[in-house]
Parts: structure tokens; sequence; C-alpha cells
């Protein structure tokens, strides 16, 4: 036994030769590799794997800051539709009649203009504004005359169509946002997702039957124009929606907004020349009539104002989704101004449209995975250095024992 613990060789004897040979810079390299990066336990790996997630975990984002955040923009964003539709209803079917959509949204947009316009040169410059116009003005014009579309065609509606067919027609959005939403920006939804979209659309049915046992279904001038016009306005809203989260995604919101509220104007404001000079010559302009269209502009200004960050926060779904509550506020608002009723199908429609949203929001919405292409190429340079030095910086502190 003596004989061959004096012959064996130490296995350990030339690395502590090679180790004391070597400088301090070397001798902490090698520290480093031995002892600070030690190989995780494949049966951890394999455990994490196949044991599965408790409800309080799947729940878990429903108790984050995130959704508590997007919940209340949500319904904020709902208020502001409602108190829209409020005041487009008394302008509509007042003592005196008055049917000017173009004309109610031009201020929003001239006012989105200034503001948003403004901040854009106090951050880029005049001749960074320029480059925008210069680089994406084409994106800017053309989302631009589809949301101006949308809103005439939706204000349009109500003069012909009946109120139970609009609310109706007005959910089409929704359909249209979520196959816009998987084919342009390349979002995949989950089961839960369709199921909680589905059960906010049952929720809106409630709506539709609540009214049709109020006897609200006032009639329409001409049901087939109406419909038509309701059906155009929400997919131009859907277009509107995506094509916003689209750019919001990649660009500043100021610049977004601000550029929305510069052409929409120049477009709103070609538009109204056009096609309701005749009506503006014609409207006795009382203090009423003011008061409703700059009621209806302070929400217009306010929704485009929050709409993305909710949408970059969130997803278009979501902002559609959360819109439909608009209907269960409107009826609280339509109590004391226009003497509505409500019955005991309203509280189910809310009820259900609210639990649509949680549903849709167990799993937080999907990611875009659409391909950047307005990032300029300075911007896309910058990213990419300063990726570069994060990972420099963390391979110092890696090496630092």
């Amino acid at each position: 036994m003596s004989f061959n613990k004096q012959t064996q060789p130490d296995p350990t004897a030339n690395f502590k030769m090679e180790y004391e040979e070597m400088d301090p810079v070397q001798q902490g390299k090698q520290e480093e590799q031995l002892y600070s990066r030690p190989t995780p336990p494949v049966t951890s790996s394999q455990d994490s794997a196949t044991t599965p997630k408790t409800w309080r975990e799947r729940l878990a984002f429903l108790y984050s800051r995130k959704f508590i955040t997007i919940l209340l923009l949500g319904q904020l964003l709902s208020l502001c539709i409602t108190a829209t539709t409020i005041l487009t209803t008394k302008l509509t079917q007042g003592d005196n009649p008055i049917s000017i959509p173009t004309t109610q949204s031009f201020l929003n947009y001239l006012v989105l203009g200034i503001v948003y316009t403004g901040i854009t040169f106090y951050k880029e410059g005049f001749y960074g504004w320029l480059q925008i116009i210069r680089r994406r003005g084409l994106y800017y014009i053309v989302f631009a005359v589809i949301d101006v579309e949308g809103n005439y065609f939706i204000v349009k509606a109500y003069n012909y169509t009946s109120l139970l067919s609009a609310m109706l027609l007005d959910s089409w959005t929704i359909p249209c946002v979520v196959i816009l939403s998987v084919f342009v920006l390349r979002m995949r939804f989950l089961r839960l997702h369709y199921l909680g979209v589905f059960i906010c659309l049952v929720g809106m049915g409630f709506l539709v039957w609540s009214d049709m046992i109020a006897g609200k279904n006032f009639p329409g001038s001409d049901y087939l124009k109406g419909d038509l016009f309701c059906i155009i306005g929400a997919t131009f809203y859907a277009l509107s929606n995506v094509g916003q989260e689209f750019l919001v995604r990649q660009r500043p919101m100021y610049e977004v907004v601000g550029q929305l509220g510069f052409w929409g104007a120049i477009v709103n404001g070609i538009q109204l020349a056009i096609l309701e000079r005749h009506e503006l010559q014609t409207i006795t302009w009382t203090g009423e009539v003011i008061g409703y269209i700059i009621g209806f502009d302070i929400a217009m200004f306010l929704m485009y104002s929050v709409a993305p960050i909710l949408l970059r926060l969130s997803s278009a779904t979501f902002f559609n989704l959360s819109l439909l509550t608009s209907d269960f506020y409107g009826l609280l608002f339509g109590i004391y101004l226009f003497q509505s009723q409500i019955n005991q199908v309203y509280p189910i429609a809310y009820v259900l449209i609210l639990v649509g949203i949680i549903i849709y929001n167990i799993r937080e919405a999907p990611e875009p995975k659409f391909k950047p292409i307005l990032k300029d190429q300075q911007s896309e340079q910058d990213i990419e250095e300063e990726t570069k030095e994060k990972a420099a910086r963390a391979g110092d502190n890696s090496t630092m024992v």
C-alpha cells in the first residue's frame, strides 16, 4: 500500500505548477472559469419544465401594475368615446338638428397638430421635422386619411340608420382588428385571447338585446346608406387602430400624434370645404352648438393623446375591447340627459364585457413580430453601438472577481 501511494501521480500537480507560473490577471481568469460559472444541474431544468404553473402564477399579470394601468386607461378612453357620442347625439337630435361630422373633427386635428408638432420641433428641431416628413410622410398621410374617413362615416351613419344597427355594426371593428393584427403586426394570439374577444362580443349582443327590450330601436331615414356607412367607418377604424399601433411601436408618440394632427387637419380641411361649406352657411351658431362642438373636440383630443400609450402597452385589440363599455356609460349619462331607462340585461352585458377583458389579459398580449421599417438608420446604429457597449460592460464585470 505504501508503495502505491508513493508512485501514484498527483493529478493536480501540473495544474498547480502552471497556476503558480501565471501572473495575477491570468490567475483571476482561471479562477473565474473554475468557480464563477458552475454548470446548473440537469434535474432542476427538467423539474421546472415538467412542473405545471399554479393558478396564482397564471393570474399574476392581473395583479400587476401594468394590467391595472392599461385597464384604467382603457376605461378612460371608453368615457371619452361616451362623451363624443352624447355630444354628437345632442347636435343631431336637438330642436335644430346639425350634421357636420367633418367640422366637428377639424378642431381636434388642428389642436393635435399644433401641440404635438410643437413638441416635435422642441425635440427634433425644424430640420428634424422636415426629415420626418421626407422619410415617413407618406405613411402618415395614409394614416391621416384613414382616420379622418373613419370619423366621418361613423358620425354620418347616426343620421341614417337606427341606434341599434349602428351599435351592432360598429362592433365589426373588433374582428377586423384581430385579423389585421395577425397578418399585419404578425401577432400570435392564444386561445385564451380569442375566448376573451368572444365573451366581449357576447356582451355586445346582450347590449343589443337590452336595446330591443327597452324599445330604443329608433327608425332611421335610410337604413341601407346608414348601415353601409357604419360598416365602412368600422373598417376604417380598425385600419386606423392597427396602423397607429404599427407606428407608435417604432416611432416616438409625439411624432405619430403630431403628424396625424398635421396631415389630418389638411385632409379634414379640404373635405370640409368640399362637403360641408353649405351646411356651415345655414347653421345658427348658438352658444349651445359651439359648446357641444368644443366639448366633442376636448374629448377627442384627450382620447388621441392617451390612445398611443395604451397601444404601446397593450394592443389595438384590447383598445377596442375596452371601448365596448362605453355603451354602458352612455346609458348612465342617458338616464339623466335623455330620460333613458336601465333594465336587467344591461348589467349582465357590462359584466360580460369586463370578464372578457380580464380573460383576454390573463395571458399578456403577444408582442408584434413585424419587421420594423420606420427606424432611422442613425438610430439603428446608435442602438447597435449601445448594445455592444452593454455587452462589453457585462463582459468586463464578469471577469472581475
